[in-house]
C-alpha cells in the first residue's frame, strides 16, 4: 500500500453498528466489564488506551513502516520517554545542536541520572570517539534544528549496533514522507506531532515508533501508561485528521521552500541560507541519499548582524513571527532569542517554516523585509 492511501486509511476505524466513515471521537474515560470482568475490547480507562489514540498509534507506525507506536501528549514527553527508560548512569551521545527543549531536559531535568555528550553527528569519527562503557542512546535529528545538518543514519546505526547502542531518531522535520530512519538501522523514531503531522497549529503532541517491540519498547509503554503523559481523545482525532492530508501538504511545503530558498541564496543581503535541497548545503549528496525530499524549513543568515535579522522578522506582513512549525501558514523567528543564553545558533539566523501559499507572495513579502 502506498504512503497516501497509508495516511488516510490505517488511522480510520468505520463504526460497525452505525456505518460512521469516519471513527468518532471517543471521550469516556472509563470503559465497561463484562460479566467475567474482562475488558472485551481491550479498553479499561483512557489512561491506558483509548480508541483515538490506538487509531493514531495505527497509522503512525504504518507510516514510518514500524512494529509498534505510543502516542504522547508533547514531543518533548516523547523524548522524555526515551530518557526515562534507559538505566541511571546510562550515557547519551546527542548532536550539538539539539533541539533545544530536549537539550534542556537532559541537561536540566536528567542531571545526575544520565550523563550526555553533545558532539557533532554529520561526523562518524566525532561519535565514535564519545562512545563510552556506559552509552545506551544515540540520539540523533536528521535534519536538525535549526541549522539543517545532516547525518548519516545508516552509517550511525552501523556503528551504534557494534557497541549494542539504541539508536533514536527525531523525524520531525523530514516526516515519513520524505525518510523512513526505521529502515536506515534506527531503533525508534521520534515525532512533534504538533508540528507537520498535525500540520495546523493547533494541536499539541508527540509519538514514538518503534522497528522491534522489544524489551526498551516495553519500558517505553510502561512509562507511557504510567506517567500519563497521553493525549487527549481530541487531540488523537485532530492529529489523525491532520494526516490525512500529510503526503499531499508536504508535496507543497518542499516545493516552497526550495523556490524560498534558491531565492534567498541570491538575495544580497543574505549572508548564507541552509536548506539541505540546496546543491551549496555541504551534507547535500547524502540528503539525496537518505531523503526521497528535504523539507519545509529554510534557515538562512542576515548579514549586517543580530539587529537586522530582527528587523527582517518585525518587517514582514504575510509571514507571521512565531515558533513552531510545520503548519500550513508559514512562520518565522529569530532563534537564537527562543533558545535562551547558552545557544550555539548564530545570532542573525532566521528559521523559516515555509507555508502552502503562493511562492510570488512569500518571496515579496521577504523581499521587502529584507530591503
Amino acid at each position: 500500500m502506498k504512503i497516501e492511501t497509508i495516511a488516510i486509511h490505517a488511522g480510520n476505524t468505520v463504526n460497525c453498528l452505525t456505518g460512521e466513515v469516519i471513527q468518532p471521537i471517543s471521550l469516556s474515560t472509563t470503559f465497561e466489564r463484562d460479566l467475567e470482568g474482562n475488558y472485551p475490547d481491550g479498553y479499561m480507562y483512557t489512561r491506558s488506551d483509548n480508541p483515538n489514540r490506538r487509531s493514531l498509534e495505527k497509522v503512525l507506525a504504518a507510516l514510518e513502516h514500524g512494529n509498534d507506536a505510543c502516542a504522547f501528549s508533547s514531543g518533548n514527553a516523547a523524548g522524555s520517554a526515551v530518557f526515562q527508560a534507559l538505566d541511571p548512569g546510562s550515557h547519551v551521545i546527542a548532536p550539538d545542536d539539539m533541539y533545544h527543549g530536549l537539550r534542556n531536559a537532559l541537561l536540566q531535568v536528567f542531571k545526575g541520572v544520565l550523563s550526555v555528550d553533545f558532539v557533532d553527528t554529520t561526523s562518524l569519527d566525532a561519535i565514535e570517539k564519545a562512545i563510552k562503557p556506559t552509552t545506551r542512546l544515540i540520539w540523533l535529528e536528521s535534519p536538525s534544528n535549526p541549522l539543517l545538518k545532516i547525518s548519516d543514519i545508516a552509517a550511525i546505526c552501523s556503528l551504534a549496533k557494534k557497541h549494542t547502542i539504541k539508536v533514536a531518531c527525531d523525524n520531525t522535520f523530514a516526516t515519513p514522507i520524505f525518510q523512513c530512519p526505521l529502515a536506515l538501522g534506527a531503533d525508534i523514531v521520534m515525532h512533534s506531532t504538533t508540528k507537520y503531522l498535525g500540520g495546523h497549529s493547533d494541536v499539541l503532541g508527540g509519538a514514538l515508533i518503534c522497528k522491534t517491540a522489544d524489551e526498551f519498547w516495553t519500558k517505553i509503554r510502561t512509562i507511557q501508561n504510567l506517567s500519563g503523559a497521553v493525549p487527549a481523545p481530541f487531540d488523537c482525532y485532530m492529529t489523525v485528521r491532520g494526516i490525512k492530508t500529510l503526503p499531499y501538504r508536504m508535496k507543497g511545503h518542499l516545493e516552497n521552500a526550495l523556490a524560498l530558498a534558491s531565492f534567498l541564496e541570491q538575495h544580497p543581503k543574505v549572508e548564507r541560507v541552509f536548506y539541505p535541497g540546496l546543491a551549496s548545503h555541504p551534507q547535500h549528496e547524502l540528503a539525496k541519499k537518505q531523503q526521497c525530499g528535504f523539507g519545509g524549513i529554510v534557515s538562512f543568515l542576515v548579514k549586517d548582524g543580530e539587529d537586522a535579522a530582527r528587523k527582517v522578522c518585525n518587517s514582514v506582513k504575510i509571514f507571521t513571527q512565531a515558533t513552531s512549525l510545520g503548519g500550513v501558514e508559514s512562520l518565522l523567528e529569530h532563534r537564537a532569542s527562543v533558545e535562551g543564553p547558552d545557544t550555539k545558533t548564530p545570532k542573525n539566523l532566521i528559521r523559516v517554516s515555509v507555508g502552502l501559499e503562493n511562492i510570488a507572495d512569500l518571496q515579496a513579502d521577504l523581499a521587502q523585509a529584507l530591503a
